[in-house]
């Protein structure tokens, strides 16, 4: 079986060393771009790169032009790192797609953790099943959501939210627990990046965004109004 292919973008040579010899023990293919531009070039050219590891500020071109770009046309996970601690910034980057963002100076083990984490989950989605509620309809195979027949774009982690909300239609599911099974570890930001996933995935559901109900001082449950 082939190595899984990681790209490790960051300007700091001493960084990209860091990251590519803690992945390398783990026994991942590491490839390394010193800035946003050459990442593109990498990523387009090799294009069987399983993940991304991305630095936020760069020359030329930062880590959300990347995110940014890249979404255009790929739904590859993707962790931005930074040595910024902004609540902003973090924002931004979900926003743009990233599905997972770990502040410099970061613990080594924590890092491993989650690239083995959304690499297991971007495995397990691969692995094929139809599931459908309410109009709705996820392809997990293709990676890819319907209504009423019609795709609709969605980011890594608003099709794994939405997979595990279909998954568990009816339950009142509280913050923490869609964060240790869509996120699948400890997460150490604020569980508030819950509800700026949920906001932006009922947007792009439209008239069916209301089939994901708030549960005022708790989390959220899909009801279809058909259920």
């Amino acid at each position: 079986m082939d190595k899984i292919r990681i790209l490790v973008v960051d300007d700091e040579i001493r960084m990209r060393k860091l990251v590519g010899d803690l992945l390398k023990k783990e026994n991942y293919n590491v490839l390394e771009a010193e800035d946003g531009v050459e990442a593109l070039h990498l990523f387009f050219d090799e294009k069987n790169i399983d993940l991304i590891l991305c630095d936020v500020m760069m020359p030329r071109m930062d880590g959300f032009e990347v995110v940014k770009e890249i979404r255009k046309y790929s739904k590859v996970p993707i962790i931005m790192l930074t040595a910024k601690g902004d609540e902003s910034d973090e924002l931004t980057g979900f926003h743009l797609g990233a599905d997972e963002y770990i502040s410099k100076p970061f613990n080594s083990k924590i890092l491993l953790a989650r690239v083995g984490a959304i690499l297991r989950r971007s495995n397990s989605l691969a692995a094929g099943e139809m599931i459908r509620s309410g109009g709705i309809e996820l392809d997990i195979a293709a990676h890819e959501a319907r209504i009423d027949g019609k795709n609709i774009d969605l980011s890594y982690k608003e099709f794994e939210l939405l997979t595990y909300f279909m998954q568990n239609q009816s339950y009142a599911l509280s913050r923490e627990k869609i964060l240790n099974n869509v996120w699948k570890y400890d997460y150490l930001g604020d569980v508030r990046t819950i509800d700026t996933h949920v906001k932006k995935l009922r947007n792009k559901l439209g008239e069916k965004g209301k089939y994901i109900r708030t549960i005022w001082g708790m989390g959220y449950k899909f009801e279809p109004d058909e259920y």
